[in-house]
């Protein structure tokens, strides 16, 4: 990005400093630490007076690269930090917080690697009896909204100490999200939590440069301009160009009519938004472009922003909901993102661009760093689940380019792969095979997001800067995507190659239409890396479904199946594939349940996993529950509406067609069949679904007595 223009900001610039190429912080001198300390009796041991930054986590502390609290330490203790940790802290009072004294430069807060209502709820609601991220799988270990909590204490605790928020559930939350649990749209996670800085999706380069930052002197507000991370701020920067998308439709003559919306909010609302907006103009003049007239208008692009629809509006307005989520996934290319502004109340919520991927020496740097990989001692012989299914995996990658709407892993780690080298995951499972107790010679996973998408980019870094697709393999596989899977082909046979390793499994999710682009690789993964199983998830068979889910038809399922079966005979084993299903997505009616319901049972397929749709925060799929509009098209008020099922007994519904096999299941079956006119598959032929109600034996005459 030129420097020629002075309101152009330094930190977005396409090339950034390489995250290990920082000046280390005068604390270096005290060396890495054998794990990092989660007590002030850690921090004689160690020689610390204070620690530099605290991260303050709702899981319990893995010194793993698969948990976050745990990079991110590493990755700042690698800068000359000094960084303890405080793990599922009690939260009824701040006293817990300061268990290791005030932090000498920020409290960084996470809920963890799963969002923390997640964790805890299923998709109906109910309470989860087990916490995988805890010691003995013990729930209640962590408060619902823990980033909210947990900033709020450390607040109370020292009150002048920045706050920096991250991990999944900030970076969902980064602007007005629609909230499952709550069944509201919320406001964004800086609002409620009082943090002075968001940092969204993995957030090293900004960690790195925030912390370098304030270490010199500097102040938050001075890092207005950081890639990846989301701020409150009372106006946008002077000079720069507003691009207005805060509606859907714009009439012709635009000055002469009244914002259609207005009448929504409340008098004050109104007051403090004309009130904020007069500041603004008097402070900080900006040039407003309504959004449809922006490609006839000169403006420069580098200095320009989009203004969503406010707080306010897409409360009470779920079209312009599906609008704004709408414009924050075309704005996520990190190449030509622009930054993105949302009113709350008086305030904006400032988002900048996501960040400039990692390459892949800085991807092995981070793999790299001095990590235990096993829980902190304090834990003694606890299990903690999560470890015990990650302490022999290993993450390849990072991102996805699959785009399914329904899933949140593009929103937080981007579209883009960030690909680690061979020769650091060939390291990484020599460190397993010499550090892990027990290690019985199987890698668990070689894998990420997607297990097949290892060194899978766009062909033209040109095309990559400037393309917006939300999805490279939807409706169609990109021509300027390499598919090309012989790297990770040959990674498997080096990691198989190596002493002590007796297999590796492969059980992260596979892209199988992609896969259908190589077989070798298909027969590579059949042959030596199935272990009688494989799962995968066609997520639906009709074609109405899966273009809301962007997933590919059941055709390309069909096709993959062939070739599973072709190459397992081939290999000598008997092995099978285990689809997974989705019920109640929103655009999928009874109908569209009954027909996968008749393809399962075509198939022989009885499933007893089966998944309801969860609406997770910003995914496309929750604009479309909420709203009950699609986001994957141009919005209008009068375009029809999505079939959504909100209320829990048509979830159950949908979810009982997965289970049609399951007699519990039958006598909802019933009554959805006769009411689609399908009574003919309620019977006991070939043909039908399930069997009829048995009928009430007749009860036997009472005999007379004598």
């Amino acid at each position: 990005m030129s420097h020629t223009n002075p309101l152009v900001p330094r930190r977005y610039e396409a090339e950034p400093q390489a995250i290990f190429n920082y000046p280390k912080y005068w604390a270096e001198c005290f060396g890495p630490a054998p794990f990092l300390p989660m007590s002030r009796d850690e921090m004689d041991e160690l020689g610390w007076d204070s620690c530099d930054i605290i991260i303050v986590t709702a899981d319990a502390y893995v010194d793993h690269p698969s948990f976050g609290m745990a990079v991110v330490g590493r990755l700042l203790e690698a800068q000359g930090f000094r960084v303890g940790i405080i793990a599922q802290p009690e939260w009824d009072t701040a006293e817990p917080f300061k268990q290791l004294g005030k932090p000498n430069l920020f409290f960084g807060v996470t809920g963890g690697n799963m969002d923390s209502l997640i964790n805890r709820y299923t998709a109906d609601l109910r309470i989860r009896s087990d916490d995988a991220y805890t010691p003995n799988a013990e729930a209640g270990k962590r408060p619902d909204r823990s980033v909210i909590v947990y900033s709020q204490r450390c607040r109370e605790a020292y009150y002048e100490t920045p706050i920096v928020i991250g991990g999944i559930e900030a970076s969902l939350r980064r602007i007005a999200q629609y909230d499952y649990w709550s069944d509201k749209v919320r406001r964004s996670i800086l609002i409620d939590s009082n943090a002075d800085i968001l940092l969204y999706g993995n957030a090293e380069r900004a960690l790195v440069d925030l912390a370098t930052e304030l270490a010199a002197g500097k102040s938050i507000e001075d890092c207005w301009d950081m890639r990846g991370t989301a701020r409150v701020c009372a106006r946008p920067p002077e000079g720069w160009t507003e691009i207005d998308s805060t509606r859907i439709d714009w009439p012709a003559k635009i000055d002469k009519l009244p914002n259609p919306y207005e009448y929504q909010h409340s008098k004050q609302e109104l007051n403090d938004e004309r009130s904020t907006q007069s500041d603004r103009e008097e402070a900080a003049p900006v040039k407003i472009i309504p959004l449809p007239l922006q490609r006839q208008t000169e403006f420069d692009k580098s200095t320009s922003y989009i203004r969503l629809p406010s707080f306010s509006k897409v409360t009470n307005d779920p079209v312009l909901y599906a609008h704004a989520s709408r414009v924050l996934h075309q704005e996520a290319n990190p190449y030509n993102a622009r930054p993105l502004v949302q009113k709350h109340g008086t305030k904006d919520i400032w988002v900048n661009p996501p960040p400039i991927p990692l390459e892949t020496e800085e991807m092995d740097w981070v793999f790299d760093l001095p990590f235990q990989r096993r829980p902190h001692p304090s834990y003694g012989d606890a299990r903690i689940p999560a470890y015990d299914m990650i302490k022999t995996s290993v993450n390849i990658m990072r991102g996805c380019f699959g785009g399914c709407t329904f899933c949140s892993i593009t929103e937080h780690e981007g579209r883009i792969i960030q690909s680690r080298s061979e020769d650091s995951v060939l390291r990484e499972i020599e460190k397993i095979r010499d550090q892990v107790p027990g290690f019985t010679g199987t890698i668990s996973d070689l894998g990420g997001p997607t297990a097949n998408m290892y060194k899978l980019n766009c062909k033209s870094p040109a095309i990559q800067r400037s393309c917006k697709r939300l999805s490279c393999v939807y409706p169609n596989i990109c021509k300027h995507l390499n598919t090309d899977h012989s790297p990770t082909t040959r990674l498997y046979r080096k990691a198989r190659a190596i002493d002590g390793v007796k297999r590796i499994a492969i059980a992260s999710g596979l892209r199988y239409d992609l896969a259908l682009r190589d077989p070798e690789y298909i027969q590579e993964l059949v042959t030596h890396h199935v272990g009688g199983y494989l799962k995968i998830a066609p997520e639906h068979s009709e074609d109405k479904t899966l273009s809301k889910m962007m997933k590919p038809g059941i055709s390309a399922y069909d096709e993959f199946k062939r070739l599973f079966d072709l190459y397992s005979k081939r290999a000598g084993k008997k092995q099978y594939l285990i689809p997974y299903f989705i019920a109640a997505h929103p655009g999928c009616d009874e109908e569209d349940m009954l027909n996968l319901s008749l393809w399962l049972k075509n198939h022989n397929f009885k499933p007893d996993q089966v998944q309801t749709f969860y609406p997770s925060p910003m995914a496309l799929a929750t604009a479309m529950y909420y709203s009950e509009r699609n986001p994957l098209q141009k919005l209008r008020y009068k375009g029809d509406k999505l079939s959504v099922s909100k209320d829990m007994e048509q979830r159950r519904l949908q979810k009982a067609y997965l289970r049609y096999h399951d007699e519990k299941n039958w006598p909802l079956l019933r009554e959805s069949l006769k009411r689609l006119g399908r009574e003919e598959l309620i019977g006991t032929g070939k043909n039908s679904l399930i069997p009829p109600a048995k009928k009430p034996r007749a009860k036997a005459p009472a005999r007379r007595r004598r």
